[in-house]
């Protein structure tokens, strides 16, 4: 199901005794975050043919995150939520105070620091896309032995490059390959992840709900090749929806792009098709020759924007996803 909103270019509300500047969220402000945990784990650093061909010959690197806790006693269900290419921001400690306000602890994955990565805005070859997918499997097996997380309700969540993970860490093969035994996510959040790679077997899912949310004036990442294959996931009987925020632009969720920025130096293959030819040979669609970095369909330039509305909207909804599938108390 394809879901359209109404996010586009509502004014912010003014702020008052009970707002925050942004008009966004009352519970933003509330101190609903008990207890801070501050993880390291071991992960891999893979290239894209090292990740699609299950190669084990990346390298070791040991990354962090940090663990949020709401009030209380009781097993937790968890939202590992996976930054975009910028990194953890406001953006994503943002959402971490919203689920901590329902009741769900929320693991923030910072795959850059111990990588020596600032950002990839500019250079996405400093991080592939895939890489992120292991952080996350190795994120969800060290929430898994925590003794005050619940294992069966742990869901990811990310943006844009961390979008990306989050929707992909579905696949069946990609969790036999990297992930671990028995372990899957319960839920598979994303807001406007990039879609222009067609993989192999990509329509082999777990079976676990996946929930998108995506701008309609994204210049950034196309919303076009989300709604080709969540068509397609739909087709193969997969519980899939697509939210449209018609108006909305990239980062709609992050208040740190008001008003809207115009990003020079950024990389964006909107205009990119891929496919996976054979296991770990991405061609570029249009020249059927592999995909580089310097192909003439890579740019550079892109409009990220937040939108009250849309954020509004969306932070409801994700809200509402997930007291309804874990059966939160209100």
């Amino acid at each position: 199901m394809t879901h359209e909103r109404s996010g586009s270019s509502a004014p912010a509300p003014t702020p008052g005794a009970h707002g925050s500047e942004t008009g966004v969220s009352v519970s933003t402000l509330a101190p609903r975050t008990a207890r801070i945990e501050i993880h390291s784990f071991e992960s891999l650093t893979v290239t894209d043919k090292q990740f699609l061909t299950g190669g084990r010959d990346g390298k070791r690197v040991q990354i962090g995150g940090a663990l949020r806790f709401p009030p209380g006693s009781q097993l937790f269900p968890a939202v590992i939520l996976v930054h975009g290419s910028a990194g953890i921001g406001a953006q994503v400690d943002r959402w971490a105070h919203e689920l901590n306000v329902i009741g769900v602890a929320t693991f923030l994955l910072d795959s850059f620091t111990g990588r020596g990565i600032v950002e990839t805005i500019t250079d996405q070859t400093r991080l592939g896309h895939l890489a992120m997918i292991v952080d996350a499997y190795r994120a969800l097996r060290l929430l898994s032995k925590h003794p005050r997380i619940d294992t069966s309700r742990i869901a990811v969540m990310g943006f844009s490059k961390g979008g990306f993970a989050a929707l992909y860490s579905s696949l069946e093969r990609f969790l036999r390959i990297h992930g671990t035994a028995g372990l899957e996510f319960a839920a598979h959040i994303a807001f406007y992840p990039m879609c222009n790679t067609e993989f192999l077997e990509d329509e082999k899912i777990i079976d676990r709900p996946i929930r998108i949310f995506h701008g309609g004036a994204d210049n950034y990442v196309s919303i076009d090749c989300s709604r080709k294959y969540v068509s397609r996931l739909q087709r193969a009987g997969k519980d899939v929806e697509l939210t449209e925020f018609p108006g909305a632009l990239h980062g709609f969720d992050n208040a740190l792009y008001s008003p809207p920025k115009f990003l020079a130096d950024a990389i964006t293959t909107m205009h990119c098709f891929r496919r996976e030819q054979s296991a770990g040979m991405i061609v570029n669609v249009d020249t059927g020759q592999p995909f580089r970095w310097s192909d003439s369909c890579v740019e550079r330039g892109a409009t990220v924007g937040f939108d009250p509305t849309a954020t509004a909207e969306a932070t409801k909804a994700v809200k509402q996803f997930l007291s309804v599938t874990w059966k939160l108390r209100p």
